[in-house]
């Protein structure tokens, strides 16, 4: 039995309910397409917005890197002039409080700065020779076939000087060192791949050698890790470092000859003996103390809109000559 017709009616009824599922569908398509064409067209702005952002901050960090520079390489006329010593009361050593980058711009008396970027710019300048240098304890004679490396006994002697003051095993040190020697003694004569650690190049490396994490938290404030062997400059080391560099020189002693530098800083390695007993003063040598610096770390912490970074660069100091050795961006601490 064949099916009845449709009457008018009821086709018109199922033409309209056609008519209005279409419409329905391209009204949701044309949504679809639209909140997709806007949240590729937010995403090209976030990105674009971002990538100026990261733009910005790196032409901001970059700029405050060569004012710390010009800072240190006018102190360096300074002291070429007059023959000061390098101290912790020298411009170079007063932190930066954090301040708006406007602050530091010449602007127009009528301007108030509300068109200069939202940037906030604080910052310090370290002594990295008012540490102890790890790469001391193995030092290096001869060249090409000749070359060798040894451990410095006397540079040894103050490290467990050190480990003793801080509480920290002397066992981790003994066997850092021996790790450090043998990577050194490699490197200068086996061109072949070993299974000795690289040699460290920052502090933070030092674990590559078995300084436990522990270990390198209380380390860092009297520690460091340069590329070459540098002396230890008596105006600005800790206590505890200048106790450990100087056989005779108990913690109290350098504690009060702390005290001492920051009324009067050390001119000379002289002026640092006459303060001493004869038994620590004859333990002032010249290849292993100063009171002037070659090598800074220059901390830069900048806020941009939402953007938080802290850039730390190491630079060495030859004459007049201020030169990057490495720069890192790290995470802002408490960010």
């Amino acid at each position: 039995m064949s099916a009845s017709p449709l009457s008018p009616v009821s086709r018109h009824r199922h033409q309209r309910g056609a008519a209005l599922l279409l419409a329905m569908l391209v009204v949701t398509l044309v949504a679809s397409l639209s909140a997709a064409s806007l949240w590729h067209q937010w995403k090209a702005v976030e990105l674009e917005s971002a990538e100026r952002q990261r733009l910005q901050a790196s032409l901001l960090l970059t700029g405050a890197l060569d004012w710390a520079r010009l800072i240190l390489r006018e102190d360096a006329r300074g002291n070429r002039n007059s023959g000061n010593a390098d101290h912790l009361g020298e411009p170079w050593a007063t932190p930066l409080a954090e301040a708006r980058l406007s602050s530091f711009l010449a602007a127009d008396r009528n301007d108030t700065g509300d068109d200069l970027l939202p940037a906030f710019l604080s910052g310090d300048i370290q002594d990295l020779q008012s540490r102890l240098n790890f790469r001391n304890l193995v030092r290096s004679t001869g060249r090409g076939a000749q070359a060798q490396a040894s451990l410095s006994e006397p540079d040894l002697a103050a490290f467990q000087r050190l480990y003793e003051t801080l509480g920290l095993p002397e066992e981790e040190l003994q066997a850092a060192a021996r790790r450090l020697l043998t990577s050194t003694r490699k490197a200068l004569n086996d061109p072949e791949p070993s299974a000795s650690p690289l040699i460290p190049q920052r502090f933070a490396q030092l674990e590559w050698l078995g300084i436990s994490p522990r270990s390198l938290q209380r380390l860092a404030p009297h520690v460091t890790v340069l590329p070459q062997v540098t002396t230890l400059n008596l105006n600005t080391a800790s206590p505890e470092a200048l106790a450990a560099s100087v056989p005779g020189l108990d913690l109290a002693s350098a504690q009060v000859l702390a005290v001492v530098r920051a009324n009067v800083p050390f001119t000379s390695l002289e002026t640092v003996k006459a303060r001493l007993g004869a038994t620590a003063a004859a333990q002032i040598t010249a290849d292993r103390h100063s009171v002037r610096t070659s090598h800074f770390e220059i901390r830069v912490r900048l806020r941009l809109d939402a953007l938080r970074v802290e850039e730390r660069a190491t630079v060495v100091r030859n004459g007049l000559d201020v030169r990057v050795l490495w720069r890192d961006r790290v995470p802002w601490p408490g960010s």
